[in-house]
Parts: C-alpha cells; structure tokens; sequence
C-alpha cells in the first residue's frame, strides 16, 4: 500500500519526468528565429515596453507575474459533445501548470452544458470558478455571416465576447478548445502590463502564409495586416473594447468586406484580421511562443529553439492530433501527456490564497481527516469517500426519443440484444437480467452475430464460458447447460460469489463504493440486489465476450500482496456486518457463504 499522497505525487512525478525527457530529446538544428523575406513571421516578438516596464529576454520568460492570489478570467467557446470532451484535456493542461485562482467564462449548448456542469462539480477542483452562457442565444447575433470554416456558427461567437461577459469585467484570455497550455497562464495574463492606452486586443501572428494569399491559385484572403494574426489565443481588454464601440467596429468591416467575399474561410479570425488591417493601433503583438500554429502549412518552427520555449500549442488544422508537421510527435506526446492525466489530481489547493471550497469539499476533507493513516486499508478506505470526476456522453451518439424501457449499455452490447420490452416487466417487477459471458482467448476475433454462430465457436474451443478456467463460480450460477436450448427468459438462484453482466432499471441499488480496484464489487452488487428481492431472469439470446488483455495494476496487486487481500477481506466482513442491520437474519445466508470458502479467493 502506497502511503496517503504518494500515489498522486508519484504521478505528477512521472508527468514532469515525461515532459522533461520529451524535452531532452527534443533537438532542432538550425536557426529557428531567422526571418524570411516575407516579413516578421513566427519570431518571438517582444512587446514595447510601457511605463519603463521590463522588456528582452526577462519579459519573454514570463518575469512580470500578475500577484499570486490575483482571480484570472478565461474564456472558452465550448458548444457540442466532441468540444466538451476536448476542453477537458485544455483545462487539465492549464490547472496544471496554475498558481492562480481562475474562472472558466463558458458559451456552450444545451449538451455541453449538461456535460460541463456534471464534470466540474464532481471534479471539485479548488479556486475554479465555471458560468455557463447560452450559445443559442447568440447565435442571432452572427448568423447572417456565411462562414465555410468547420466550426460554423460557433467558430464566430469569440467576436461577441465583449458584450456577452459580464460588464464589471475588465481583462479576458480567450482560447479556442484545440490548445494545450506547456506554461502556466499568469504569464500569458502578464502580457496585458505591455498594452498601450489604445490597444484592445493581444495577438500572435499567424503563423503560415495564408493572408499573403500564395499558398495556391486563385486564392483570395480576406484582408489582414501581414501575415495577419491567428485568434487561437486572444487577450481582449473588454472595458476598451466597449469604450471604442467593437460591436458596431465589427460588424460594419464584416458587411463591407462580404460584399466582396462570399463567405468567411477562418470564422472570426477573418473578420478579427479585417478589422485590424483597418485599425492597426488596436493589436498588441504577443510572443509567437503563446500560439505555436500547428496547420499544415505552419512556419512554427522558426518560433521555438527548444522545447522549453514553448507556451501554448495549437491544433489549427481539421487534421488535429494527424496533420503531418515537423516535430509533430513531440506535439502529440506532449497532447497525449494531458489527454491520459488523472485529472483528480488536479485538486491540490492554492496555498496562501483563500477561496471557497467547493460544494461538498469541507465535509469530504473532514471525513477524511477522521480516517485512521495508520491503517493498513488506508488507501480503501480513503478511495470510498473520494469523489470521482463523471463525464456523461464521453462519446458521440444520437439519443432516440425517451421510452419507459429505455436502457444504458455499460458494455459490449448490441441494441438488438436488450429485451425489455419483450419480457413485459413493467414498473412493478423487480428484475435483473443476466447476460451470459463467454471469453476468446484470441486478441482477434469476430463478434458472432448470433447464438447458433456463438455455439458453434463454444463447441470449437474458440470461446469458454468466462473465467471457467480461474473462477468458474463467479458465473456458474448462470447455468449454460440450460442456455444452450433456452427460448425464453429463466429464473435462476443467487449463490455465493455470483457476479454475472446484468441489465438492471436505473432505480436498482447503487455499486458499494468501498470495493474499488479489484475484487468483488459486482459480488457485492448482486448480493444487494438478491437482499432487495429481485429476480435474475438470464436472457435466452443475448451473450457478452471477454477480449484478452494485459491484467490491472490492481489484479496485480492482489495475487502478490497478502495486505491487498488481508484488506479486501476486511471490507467484506464490514460489508455483511451492514447487510445485517439493513435485512436482518435473511442476510445470515450471505455471511455463511462468504464462511464457508477460502479467505484469499476474489
């Protein structure tokens, strides 16, 4: 058992290791700041020093910090399913690196809010604040633009922020979803000391040749001050922007420019790109370090000399994580790094800088303030108190219209294989019904489409009936004997260390958090669910395959640690002692099967 905390500085060890060694391997040759004849592309400007304020290398690398405990504002378009999922792995990036409270300013849709909503307040992460604001609501405000860019009408909705946010706001970063933070973003909210009086908006130029209009024939650009800039990361001044009136600035150089232009290529970068070219004392240049542009067609890599150089990465490409770039592995690695980062992690508190806590947060951190560290299940017991991150609808999927029988698959199942309906079980009966399990030990296999093809494969030893090798009793119960020539449901009894698949109604008892890792979660489930009088009705058609894969960490550390086991086996009998309380005697045939076989079993 790791001590409480080692487990999670282990891990941020091993992300900090990763970024480290990704660093070290990270080798350009050449001169990547050379300019080319077209201009200043992607070298790492530096702001013009205001009021005597630092500038050179010292600037740059982020010397001038806004105060520790200062709130700093980011802002997000955020609308549909596949955006809510992407925003996670920016988010986990930029709490990484943060000493700073933040609040999460997001324009999402009906779905992504829903999806965000749950997240965050599972998450508890400290010092984050997140408001939610109505995509649809704007859409009135842009959806006269045509606009050929893949992100549609939200790809334009950065171009409203000013009078979307709230007015007492002053400063805003603004980011699209397809970048990763490698730096952390008080340095990028520093940027604002080095904005004249007259300057509104804080920008990378862009990054490829795309406003010179010679990436290929016939193409005509929208106008822009030189290589124009990319809005993947903007720093708005909102007060400013209000002063000099940016609502009606806009959109009378977007109604010009689109008598001539048939519709927007880049959303609101041409429109943000126009008006710059018209008003070039609004933009303040940042750094190129702070939008590293990873199109195909990107100059980024005359930017950055090494890895350490780099502040932002940005996926600017319909291609993302695919587009084919100098360097692109290192990209990626980095991506993936975030991507595959437990994000519980992230809840580590902003020492010196007092916010509130979470909903929830107090009362967990007491009870698990009362937990004994001395115990040899600390990391159990700590683990059933903990609460973990939900994201609801990770995946694409097209819900059907809601219906009484409506069913959540949490396994390889197929629609066609439910069965509700067919079974009339209605609101009143209390059932569970068992999905037969088999396993392949081949890493490739074709899912049978039907039982007759499934026992055809079970006569060839293609497949067993699952765990009949290891652990046979966790679905013996089932009765295969009998499925092979079953035509309708059945009814079978518990038995001790039963844990089949089952599809249960969304009122059904709850998994018992204290089994986490490996070891008789669905036992105990089953258990409850036979305590509570439900039948368990096996499914004369329907069947699940187990594909082989690596074992668990967990696995592993119950066949070679006797204190995993001795703990498991200590949470089972907590586990019948309140099964006593709640059923009384009819739980004694549980304590007695759980008596009667050996300690060290799953």
């Amino acid at each position: 058992m790791l001590p409480r905390g080692r487990s999670r500085a282990l891990a941020a060890a091993a992300l900090l290791l990763g970024l480290l060694l990704l660093a070290g391997l990270f080798l350009l040759a050449g001169d990547p700041r050379a300019e080319d004849a077209g201009g200043s592309c992607c070298r790492p400007m530096q702001p013009e020093p205001q009021d005597g304020r630092p500038s050179g290398p010292a600037a740059r690398e982020g010397a001038l910090r806004p105060p520790r405990c200062q709130l700093l504002h980011v802002a997000i378009v955020c609308a549909g399913l596949n955006s809510s999922r992407e925003v996670v792995t920016l988010v986990k990036s930029m709490l990484f690196y943060r000493k700073n409270p933040l609040h999460l300013h997001l324009v999402t849709d009906a779905v992504a809010q829903s999806i965000l909503e749950t997240l965050f307040r599972t998450w508890m992460v400290p010092a984050l604040g997140v408001s939610f604001y109505d995509a649809d609501q704007l859409k009135p405000h842009i959806s006269w633009i045509p606009n050929k860019h893949y992100s549609g009408l939200y790809g334009l909705m950065k171009l409203v922020l000013p009078g979307v946010l709230p007015p007492g706001l002053a400063q805003v970063i603004v980011l699209d979803t397809d970048v990763t933070l490698a730096s952390d973003i008080a340095e990028l909210w520093a940027l604002f000391a080095y904005f004249s009086d007259k300057q509104v908006i804080g920008l990378v130029e862009n990054q490829s040749d795309w406003y010179l209009g010679n990436l290929w024939k016939n193409h005509r650009p929208w106008p822009a001050l030189g290589r124009g800039f990319n809005t993947g990361v903007i720093l708005l001044w909102l007060d400013r922007l209000r002063q000099v009136g940016w609502e009606q600035m806009w959109q009378l150089t977007a109604r010009r420019e689109l008598l001539t232009q048939p519709a927007t290529s880049l959303a609101d970068q041409d429109i943000f790109n126009a008006v710059i070219k018209e008003h070039p004392g609004l933009v303040q240049p940042l750094p190129c370090v702070w939008n590293v542009q990873l199109s195909d067609h990107t100059l980024a890599e005359r930017c950055y000399l090494e890895a350490a150089d780099l502040k932002v990465i940005h996926w600017n490409s319909p291609k993302k994580l695919r587009v084919k770039i100098k360097h692109a592995e290192f990209f990626r690695n980095l991506y993936l790094t975030f991507l595959g980062y437990d994000g519980n992690l992230l809840r580590r508190e902003l020492f010196g800088c007092p916010s509130q806590s979470p909903a929830g947060a107090e009362q967990l951190q007491q009870s698990l303030a009362q937990l004994d560290e001395e115990d040899a299940c600390f990391e159990f017991r700590q683990q059933q108190l903990t609460v973990h991150r939900v994201h609801i609808t990770f995946l694409p999927h097209e819900p059907p219209p809601p219906r009484p029988h409506d069913v959540t698959l949490v396994a390889q199942l197929s629609m066609d294989r439910a069965s509700i309906e067919q079974l009339g079980l209605g609101g009143l009966r209390k059932a569970a019904l068992v999905v037969p399990a088999f396993e392949t030990p081949r890493y490739r296999f074709s899912f049978p489409k039907s039982k007759a093809e499934l026992l055809a494969l079970l006569d060839a030893g293609a497949l067993y009936t699952f765990r009949y090798h290891e652990w046979p009793q966790g679905h013996a119960a089932t009765d295969y004997a009998r499925w092979r020539e079953a035509q309708a449901p059945y009814r079978v009894q518990w038995a001790a260390d039963y844990e089949p698949y089952v599809v249960v109604p969304r009122d059904c008892p709850r998994y018992d958090p204290r089994f986490v890792g490996f070891g008789w979660n669905k036992v105990a489930h089953i258990v409850e669910l036979d305590a509570q009088d439900y039948e368990l009705l096996v499914l004369p058609e329907a069947f699940t395959i187990h594909l082989p894969h690596a074992p668990s960490l967990d696995i592993s550390r119950f066949r070679s640690s006797p204190d995993y086991r001795a703990c498991l086996q200590a949470l089972k009998e907590e586990f019948h002692q309140d099964l006593s309380r709640r059923y009384g005697a009819a739980a004694l045939k549980y304590l007695t099967a759980l008596q009667q076989r050996p300690r060290n079993s799953a």
